[in-house]
């Protein structure tokens, strides 16, 4: 009986050293003796863009950040080809080259990633793709919530100038990942309440401006609010400053001469894309900054601005636009304004090619606004209307 209980007792402590590991054996672990924190390559890893931190912000209310890339896969609001829904997984894929420790810009002389502000992918605002009303107040709510999480570096922010909101508080940059463009009416309604009525620097083939009282299609009170009348909304809502916005790239067909005379009714100026050939990059960068000030403004980004042979993967594509380089330096020109929100919209991946060339030149673009925060706020460069990087 005795060695009986013996036997068993000896059983028993044997499995539980085996299950807390307690065993003479050696650890098996050839990787880690090996290849010990070994970083992901560019096509290996959980897809966050340009390999950064990811946590789902809107779980974690207290999460702080400087900058926030931020998805809204929302695409229930197209006037033609669908499937922007699926465009922040297009840009973090397209952003897999990109990686905070090969980050640094020789143009614009910044790693926007190591710089001094805490960049995070906060993942994705999950909107419902059966309501486009509700949605909208699901983008609202969302971007609302991110835009007041704390911030990280508030002596970085103060150093840049950056400015703070009517609250007397710093609050993140967001970077929104599209979505349609009819996002931006209740991202500028959220920010409108935090900085007051902004200006907008918009980058599009279309001017977004469409009055819904003429606009085609608009057959309801939803109906109105689309990807084509959102800045109309938010001209009427009192989002954007009277005035002191405009358009870049611009080169869609329009109804008649009203069209463009509601556009400077919504406080828009023009930029066409073929006056890139008759004045060029510098004259348009200046145009630009000459319009919009030093006021609080927000970028608004359409990648069909581009010519659909360097982006095809968009829903309204219209031939004759930028290419992706002549973009870029218009982009690098604008460093030193002061920025409070960008956006990257419209890029429907099913369009693209193999080699995701859309979603790549779009990626890129996110890098620029990226390098724009980085290197802050010039407020007297700003005022005085001088370009911040010189030949661009």
């Amino acid at each position: 009986m005795h060695t009986a209980l013996s036997a068993l007792l000896c059983l028993t402590g044997a499995i539980t050293s085996l299950a807390h590991g307690d065993h003479d054996h050696a650890k098996v672990d050839p990787w880690n003796d090996h290849y010990a924190n070994t970083p992901d390559l560019s096509f290996s890893g959980v897809a966050s863009f340009a390999h950064l931190p990811h946590v789902k912000c809107l779980d974690k209310p207290d999460q702080a950040y400087d900058i926030a890339l931020l998805g809204v896969p929302f695409d229930s609001a197209v006037s033609f080809r669908p499937g922007a829904r699926f465009g922040p997984y297009a840009l973090r894929s397209g952003s897999r080259r990109q990686r905070p420790d090969r980050g640094y810009s020789s143009r614009l002389e910044v790693n926007p990633y190591t710089n001094g502000l805490y960049v995070l992918d906060c993942g994705d605002v999950p909107v419902t793709p059966f309501d486009p009303a509700t949605a909208i107040k699901q983008v609202k709510a969302g971007y609302k919530s991110i835009l007041h999480h704390p911030v990280v570096n508030e002596e970085e922010m103060k150093r840049l100038h950056m400015q703070k909101g009517l609250d007397g508080k710093y609050h993140p940059r967001i970077i929104a990942l599209g979505g349609d463009h009819t996002i931006v009416l209740p991202i500028l309604d959220a920010v409108s309440e935090v900085y007051g009525p902004v200006s907008v620097i918009h980058f599009d083939a279309h001017i977004d401006t469409w009055n819904p009282n003429r606009y085609v299609g608009s057959v309801s009170l939803q109906a109105d609010v689309n990807h084509g009348t959102f800045f109309w909304h938010a001209y009427e809502n009192g989002y954007i400053k009277p005035n002191s916005s405009i358009h870049a790239g611009i080169r869609t067909r329009f109804s008649g001469p009203q069209d463009l005379d509601d556009d400077i009714t919504a406080g828009f100026d023009l930029i066409h894309t073929f006056d890139i050939d008759d004045y060029g990059v510098d004259w348009i960068a200046e145009k630009i900054k000459a319009r919009i000030g030093n006021g609080p403004v927000v970028i608004s980004l359409d990648v069909d601005v581009m010519d659909p042979s360097i982006v095809p993967a968009t829903g309204t594509p219209e031939s004759g636009g930028w290419t992706s380089r002549e973009l870029r330096r218009i982009i690098h020109s604008l460093v030193g304004l002061n920025v409070v929100a960008f956006d990257v919209v419209e890029l429907s991946p099913a369009y693209d090619t193999q080699a995701e060339i859309s979603a790549i030149a779009a990626a890129d673009m996110v890098y620029d606004f990226l390098s724009i925060l980085a290197l802050g706020v010039d407020e007297e460069k700003v005022k005085a209307g001088v370009r911040q990087v010189d030949e661009l």
